[in-house]
């Protein structure tokens, strides 16, 4: 049972074409421009092909797994042929689970539910908050951040050659990070972790976008990411790896869809026989939408072809990196060196400016779509930038002055959908405020940094 498509006869072409390519924002100083969506690393736009794909579905949208009508019927099948391409996509195993969740934060926070008792995680502060945090349950190693791939190995070597006792361990790393766009050495770790009896998770929120994902020949344990990251919206996520710590673990939610027999007592109470298939972990009605919207995006970027994807998005992060480079007071974050492979994920700082501040007037001046703050990595940003927590003043951070360190960064990401023009626009602007300044006041407005609007411009 299929669903026919509009986009299935649909050119690929270089970049990939996405929602809101076409979108105009106002500038504070007048006039409209086409946005320039350089924020991929928090959400990607969605890709044509997945919003065709999911408008071709929606008027068939049924029940999952609780129907026998044809509606129902067809969105089951369409619910377990997403699990297959997904399971396609990352390269899973045989014996391998595909659970679906709300999200990568969702999907570690699964993991963290099933880890079995008095189980130790080792995890590198580096980490995004969605897999540092998950585990306060959990015996917890945080790992210093490492200045090199092999420092990575050589720092998880040591970590689980010292613990005590020798029981039940687990890794998570992310595969490529959300502040700096770097690679880390998955494999090695995989290894590392191996040789000494502990399993590994990988965050691949940054890394399944850009670049291939292959769980059997990184021999990681189990994989998470978004579909928000993805170019496909709907709010879902993935969990794929090994089955057997997910089938002894109770629920992630106690409900329908994760119960296969209940049962009443007769003491009064209830008997459940939990399913031990990913639909433990499933319970309540399934994001269909959200689901069908992944398998969209991964057979659209498999089919695009992930080397000439990576490949275009290597050139965009050369000519990046070379454009900032060109700028003296601009510094570009990096924990591995500048010869590092990396994703289309770059942070920065200016020299004497609030991060908060250049970000907004990218924004209302310049109609650039960019981040600023810690990134949801707190400890590596930190560690980055060499400071202390602080309060956050006007625009987000206390002002720098000429000299002074940046209390937070500016990241500017991009991927399959981003054209050769939003980049050069990009670079132009930052040329152009290092070199002139902000034409606009700008201040703090409810958390946000925002254009005074009762201010004179700044020309």
């Amino acid at each position: 049972m299929s669903v026919s498509t509009a986009a299935v006869n649909q050119s690929i072409c270089a970049p990939l074409p996405v929602l809101g390519a076409d979108v105009t924002v106002p500038l504070v100083t007048g006039g409209d421009v086409t946005y320039a969506a350089l924020d991929y690393a928090a959400s990607a736009p969605a890709l044509q092909r997945v919003w065709d794909d999911v408008a071709a579905y929606a008027p068939y949208y049924g029940s999952v797994h609780r129907g026998a009508g044809y509606l129902s019927q067809l969105s089951t099948d369409l619910f377990e042929s997403s699990r297959v391409t997904v399971a396609e996509f990352l390269g899973c195993r045989a014996d391998d689970q595909v659970v679906f969740t709300r999200s990568t934060t969702d999907s570690l926070n699964l993991l963290a539910a099933t880890l079995p008792a008095d189980c130790q995680v080792f995890v590198f502060e580096t980490e995004h908050h969605a897999s540092l945090l998950p585990w306060r349950d959990a015996r917890v190693t945080y790992l210093d951040a490492p200045r090199t791939p092999g420092q990575a190995v050589a720092t998880l070597e040591r970590a689980l050659a010292g613990r005590e006792p020798h029981g039940p361990a687990l890794v998570c790393v992310t595969g490529a990070s959300n502040v700096t766009g770097e690679l880390w050495p998955v494999k090695e770790l995989a290894a590392t972790a191996h040789a000494h009896g502990a399993r590994i998770v990988l965050d691949a929120a940054q890394l399944a976008p850009h670049h291939p994902v292959d769980i059997a020949e990184l021999d990681v344990d189990w994989v998470a990411f978004s579909g928000h990251k993805l170019y496909a919206p709907f709010g879902s996520g993935v969990l794929a790896g090994r089955a057997d710590w997910l089938v002894d673990a109770e629920p992630y939610l106690a409900g329908g869809g994760a119960s296969r027999k209940v049962a009443r007592r007769t003491d009064g109470g209830v008997d459940v026989e939990w399913h031990t298939t990913a639909a433990r972990h499933e319970a309540g009605s399934p994001n269909v939408i959200g689901v069908y919207s992944i398998a969209a995006a991964c057979k659209a970027l498999t089919e695009a072809g992930f080397d000439r994807l990576v490949a275009r998005e290597q050139q965009l992060v050369t000519r990046v990196r070379e454009g900032l480079a060109a700028v003296p007071e601009v510094k570009v974050l990096s924990l591995f060196g500048d010869d590092a492979p990396r994703v289309g994920v770059i942070s920065f700082v200016v020299e004497g400016w609030n991060s908060s501040h250049f970000a907004a007037a990218l924004s209302a001046e310049y109609g650039i779509g960019v981040r600023d703050g810690l990134f949801c990595a707190h400890p590596l940003v930190r560690t980055l930038l060499g400071s202390e927590p602080q309060e956050p003043g006007e625009c987000g951070a206390p002002e720098a002055a000429p000299g002074e360190r940046s209390l937070n960064a500016i990241r500017v990401s991009f991927g399959a959908g981003t054209p050769d023009e939003h980049i050069e626009r990009f670079l132009g602007a930052v040329r152009e405020l290092v070199s002139k300044g902000a034409r606009w006041s700008y201040r703090t407005e409810e958390g946000r940094c925002v254009p005074d609007r009762g201010a004179a411009a700044q020309v």
